[in-house]
């Protein structure tokens, strides 16, 4: 019987590259895709990744960096994502979907139930224009209801 070697305790690091850097000054906002090379792990935090990215761009706060969208290369050892650096907080709540904001802990969820919001919806739905209906579904303001 053979076994496979023992995997080496050595800590294992990451690299991270960036591409298609952009400048968007209609969002104040620095967009790029995110390349990390991950030999030896499974996959990085987005929290490391973050960290190093404030590193890399000299960002003073780290809570206007999202990153999202990664996907593992086949055979692992790459990943590849979106990344977004807002200049301040306050345009990073105004810009960023409510989702993402949830995800970094700056939103709080709304917590409803499915049934409760089809409902709605449907509700809704009946309720259209301005006109209000009176008994017999007559509208007030037709003439050509007697």
């Amino acid at each position: 019987m053979s076994t496979a070697p023992a995997p080496s305790k050595a800590p294992a690091t990451c690299t991270i590259r960036t591409r298609k850097y952009m400048m968007n000054r209609l969002l104040q906002r620095k967009q790029f895709i995110v390349d990390v090379l991950h030999t030896g792990r499974a996959n990085v935090p987005k929290s490391e990744i973050r960290e190093m990215l404030s590193k890399m761009y000299r960002v003073k706060d780290a809570k206007c960096i999202f990153v999202y969208g990664f996907k593992t290369h086949f055979g692992g050892g790459k990943s590849t994502g979106f990344g977004l650096i807002y200049d301040n907080l306050k345009i990073a709540t105004k810009f960023e979907p409510k989702y993402r904001l949830v995800r970094e802990g700056m939103a709080k969820k709304i917590e409803s139930g499915r049934k409760q919001r089809k409902e709605r919806k449907n509700r809704d739905k009946k309720q259209w224009g301005t006109r209000v209906k009176t008994k017999g579904n007559k509208e007030e303001g037709d003439k050509k209801a007697k």
